[in-house]
């Protein structure tokens, strides 16, 4: 009875984490819908992890706004990354930057500032060699925006 008792208070433990953590990978792979970013897709699967994104959550001039993009590669001759692009979902040009990465990089990181037109959210895809995308999103928060025509 004991063992029974055990094995269901683990079940129901597997089963609240298990909720807990899908609205977390859930939120990971909503990818914005930006069509310069679906241009780059082409049908291809972009998945989440991999990259890292470091920008600030609340930028109080959206002028000038730094950003790191690091991605988690070995940089060998196989497995490697051979491009990062960097899009917005508010820009009037939503593809901010493509960065190559030659076979001599040892390390893919780049850090830049960018402009920003309102609060919105910025996505990094890393481009492998092997043809695979993986890439992070994050929501930038803009008090003051820029890159606006009308004034």
């Amino acid at each position: 009875m004991a063992t029974r008792f055990l094995k269901r208070r683990r079940l129901l433990l597997i089963g609240a984490g298990l909720a807990c953590a899908s609205p977390l990978v859930r939120a990971q792979a909503d990818w914005p819908s930006i069509p310069a970013l679906a241009t780059l897709l082409g049908g291809r699967t972009l998945r989440p992890g991999r990259v890292t994104l470091e920008i600030p959550k609340l930028a109080d001039n959206g002028n000038s706004v730094p950003l790191t993009i690091t991605v988690d590669s070995p940089m060998t001759e196989r497995e490697r990354v051979v491009a990062i692009h960097l899009f917005s979902e508010r820009n009037p040009r939503p593809r901010i930057a493509s960065i190559a990465l030659g076979p001599d990089v040892g390390r893919a990181q780049f850090a830049t500032r960018i402009r920003l037109a309102g609060t919105q959210h910025i996505v990094a895809v890393a481009e492998m060699a092997d043809g695979a995308l993986w890439g992070a999103v994050t929501e930038v928060i803009v008090t003051q925006s820029a890159c606006i025509d009308d004034i």
